[in-house]
């Protein structure tokens, strides 16, 4: 299982500390690592298919500090999709409007169908990139539907629907940012927690410090703004819970990376 970080801010913060505790977890997700940091609506996205704690690149890039409102982290445990570059995220790319869009996922989708026609177009094998762009997909059929830009109201909706239904049976944490809003969603126990600090909020997959990090609320897409909550989404009750036919299904695709 891979793990994710995420930062919203109203004020740019020096997240260093975080993102070294964060990456020295690598041991365990040793298959590639990324980072996202966020300035208005652009994203610039750096990543390896190396252990975080093997990377010189990323050891020196953290002697400087980074200064952020809003950022991405991840490093990967390859279950589905080979070790390589195309397949580390964030995953990021504009939609026909021009917003840009990157997300980060923790998690497999063992049966969803409308995924099935991206696996030809991809350019890497992850059933994470296969996600983005649906996403991208269902952006562009409504905008053409509304010959607009979508609405933020109009972007979470889609996305809540879009996890309600994708959620079935599947595992899926995500961390979604559109240049606005960033989306956060869990249905896989103990697995996402965040640290509510003032005007900021964080998010990891275990707790980074000693402080009081929470469980993020179960089976519903939330939406965060400047280290706020904005908005809860439905509250669907699809809890991913580990199953052997699963797990043997996850040993199968791992065995042949």
């Amino acid at each position: 299982m891979c793990e994710l970080f995420g930062f919203s801010s109203k004020n740019e913060r020096c997240i260093n500390d975080y993102l070294k505790e964060f990456f020295s977890h690598s041991k365990r997700h040793p298959h590639g690592w990324g980072l996202a940091c966020f300035d208005g609506k652009e994203a610039f996205v750096e990543k390896e298919p190396v252990a975080a704690i093997k990377s010189n690149y990323l050891k020196e890039r953290l002697t400087q500090p980074v200064y952020v409102k809003a950022a991405f982290a991840h490093i990967r445990y390859a279950t589905i999709g080979n070790v390589a570059y195309k397949n580390c995220h964030p995953f990021t790319g504009k939609d026909s409007g021009g917003r840009r869009w990157t997300l980060v996922h923790n998690g497999t989708i063992f049966d969803y169908s409308p995924l099935d026609e991206f696996v030809r177009v991809q350019v890497g094998d992850t059933d994470s990139e296969r996600v983005f762009l649906y996403l991208m997909k269902l952006i562009r059929e409504k905008e053409e539907k509304l010959h607009r830009p979508l609405t933020a109201q109009e972007r979470f909706e889609l996305l809540d629907e879009m996890v309600v239904h994708m959620s079935r049976g599947n595992k899926l944490n995500l961390l979604i940012y559109d240049g606005e809003w960033m989306y956060v969603h869990t249905n896989y126990a103990n697995s996402l927690y965040s640290l509510e600090q003032s005007d900021s909020v964080f998010f990891s997959t275990v707790p980074l410090t000693r402080d009081d990090w929470k469980p993020v609320p179960f089976t519903t897409l939330l939406a965060y703004q400047d280290g706020k909550l904005l908005k809860k989404g439905t509250n669907h009750g699809q809890e991913y819970i580990d199953c052997d036919e699963n797990e043997k299904f996850l040993y199968q695709i791992f065995s042949d990376l």
